[in-house]
């Protein structure tokens, strides 16, 4: 059976082709202005310069690099397993599995959890174990839904007046239970409604009781308000969970310690590969020629690691980091640098993947494109001698390099042009300029997927779920990067096309993309249901780019702004290991002396 990878990195609804076709016709003719109105000047985004130096990355070092620590972490599980035997009932099961996943262990207990899980829904334990009971109700609830299983949103009803069609309200607040429920209310799907009470009940509820709470109780709260577990990175939180489940009165030594000692074999691992990463950007040299352009290295690693934390995905990490550190390159050669002219000829360059295109370019564009010529190709090299499919992947690698390049030459045509697109008219480029389609199709080959007719079934099932993943990073980029866009007159982000489309306020306007990235969120969570086995592991990690998203603009723009969050996140999880012995402290104190050094 023949296979075309384009329907998974293309991804697009019939509408949305035509829409686009009717972007790139009306950039190319209808706005076309005289050859005397076009200014050929480089512009300056004023990006910070590059705040992790090389020594630094490549000081990075652990004392659990080894093999030593091995036999320790063995026992430990076999500690966990037997926690996991001797559960009591279904919500001490529910319990365990949720602090498991929380702190980063769930790969170890895949098997324990599945049999744990597929015991309860087979006995219908959790009806009459959580019935009366709106905690333990919306913990089974997320539960099973995070890894897969049918659930009714009926299953709420019961805590709901019939009358009103509202949540009973009880004097005594049970911030636990309002927790739960507004973690259960994001794995709703389109449709439910139930869920979409429970989520306002929940967020009106908690927002109220804050100021009442004790302080750890009060973090949590705020937490969870800022962003729903089933929209943050795993790996981003573990160190936060493993604070907290430390405090917990009901904590399990066994575990909190393989938790800890888990997460700094992880982070040794992932210190290792950052410092490969380091050296291969430091040998390329692109940053030397391109002083214009975003030096973001670790910030592009911690992307990878956003998407695949775990030690067998080391050679996903390192391409994934690649391509992220060229995407911010490129996206800055058409947003800042390059003249609409030139942008053309490197497009072009992109399109027949002809180094001979570039002949016209400046020497830094020429570099750029050199650069993403070159490592594409080792890429699929390299996946192919992992994986075996080299005619397969280069097509498909070069495919979406391409889109998206044409996708960013759609926007330097309307900047300099002047346009501003409608919302639906910006949204049917602007998923494709996110990046999603590109990421996704390097993860995919990159996870060793080969051809089978099960692949056409999930090409066939899931055309909306890349579409869906790129729309919420299109989204997350918009709210936390058009103030900084606006300052720089760039093309209007969707915030600034439907504040002039419906002429609304911003406050309004921000509400409407929101709106947007939930109603993503819930096709995302429909399309997640029924995947086939041996995919779920990649779907997994789609699904994570979105999540990526969220973390990287909560707060601003994590990739132009280094010295915030995105700082602290990097030396959190890749610097400072989590303290278990007097040696440990020591390993803590010499990368603290280097990083004191750098004066970060």
């Amino acid at each position: 059976m023949s296979y075309n990878f384009g329907l998974l990195c293309d991804s697009i609804t019939m509408d949305c082709k035509k829409q686009l076709q009717s972007v790139q016709k009306t950039s190319s003719s209808e706005m076309k202005p005289p050859a005397n109105d076009i200014i050929h000047e480089r512009r300056s985004a004023n990006y910070k310069p590059n705040i992790w130096n090389y020594d630094y990355l490549q000081s990075l070092s652990s004392i659990y690099d080894g093999q030593e620590y091995e036999r320790r972490v063995q026992k430990l599980k076999e500690d966990v397993r037997i926690i996991f035997s001797n559960a009591v009932d279904s919500v001490a099961t529910f319990e365990l599995i949720d602090s498991v996943n929380k702190l980063g262990l769930a790969s170890h207990f895949d098997k324990e959890i599945k049999e744990a899980l597929d015991t309860i829904a087979s006995t219908k334990k959790k009806i009459s174990s959580t019935e009366e009971d709106l905690y333990a109700t919306a913990l089974c609830f997320r539960l099973f839904r995070q890894h897969g299983y049918e659930v009714s949103q009926d299953m709420f009803r019961g805590f709901m007046d019939e009358k009103t069609g509202l949540f009973r309200e009880n004097t005594n607040i049970n911030i636990k239970e309002m927790l739960e429920l507004l973690e259960a209310s994001h794995l709703g799907l389109e449709g439910e409604n139930i869920l979409d009470v429970a989520r306002d009940f929940s967020t009106a509820t908690l927002k109220e009781s804050i100021s009442s709470l004790d302080s750890d109780l009060a973090k949590q709260v705020v937490h969870v308000l800022e962003l729903p577990s089933q929209r943050r990175v795993q790996w981003f939180d573990v160190k936060w969970h493993i604070n907290s489940y430390e405090k917990d009165i009901h904590m399990n030594s066994s575990l909190l310690e393989l938790a800890k000692l888990h997460f700094n074999i992880v982070q040794a691992i992932l210190q290792k590969d950052l410092r490969e990463s380091s050296r291969w950007w430091r040998n390329l040299g692109l940053t030397e020629n391109l002083s214009f352009a975003r030096d973001r290295l670790a910030e592009s690693f911690m992307c990878s690691v956003g998407l695949a934390f775990e030690p067998d995905y080391t050679c996903l990490r390192k391409w994934l980091t690649k391509v992220v550190v060229l995407i911010l390159i490129i996206d800055d050669v058409y947003d800042v640098y390059g003249t609409l002219e030139e942008l053309k000829h490197f497009t072009n360059a992109v399109n027949r993947w002809d180094v001979s295109e570039t002949q016209q370019l400046p020497e830094c564009m020429k570099t750029c494109f050199l650069a993403l010529y070159n490592t594409t190709n080792e890429i699929a090299n390299e996946i192919q001698k992992e994986k075996g499919a080299w005619n397969q992947v280069l097509p498909h690698l070069k495919k979406g390099w391409t889109d998206f390049c044409n996708a960013l030459f759609v926007e330097a045509k309307w900047y300099n042009m002047g346009y501003s697109p409608s919302l639906q008219e910006y949204l049917s480029n602007g998923w494709i300029s996110s990046t999603a389609p590109l990421l996704l199709v390097h993860e995919f080959f990159s996870m060793g997927h080969e051809v089978t007719n099960g692949m056409e079934d999930f090409l066939e099932k899931n055309q909306e779920i890349v579409y869906n993943i790129s729309m919420i990073i299109r989204l997350c980029n918009d709210l936390g990067t058009s103030v900084a866009e606006r300052a720089r007159g760039d093309v209007p982000s969707s915030i600034l096309c439907y504040m002039r489309e419906a002429d609304v306020s911003e406050e309004i306007a921000l509400k409407h993309i929101e709106d947007m990235i939930n109603k993503s969120w819930k096709k995302i969570n429909g399309q997640c249901f029924n995947q086939l086995p041996m995919l779920q592991s990649f779907v997994n990690i789609a699904t994570n780019n979105a999540r990526v998203a969220h973390s990287l603009y909560q707060y601003g723009d994590g990739f132009g702004v280094q010295d915030r969050d995105t700082r602290k996140n990097i030396v959190s999880l890749l610097v400072e290991p989590l303290s278990c012995s007097t040696e440990l402290k020591c390993q803590t104190m010499e990368n603290w002396v280097n990083l004191s050094a750098m004066n970060l």
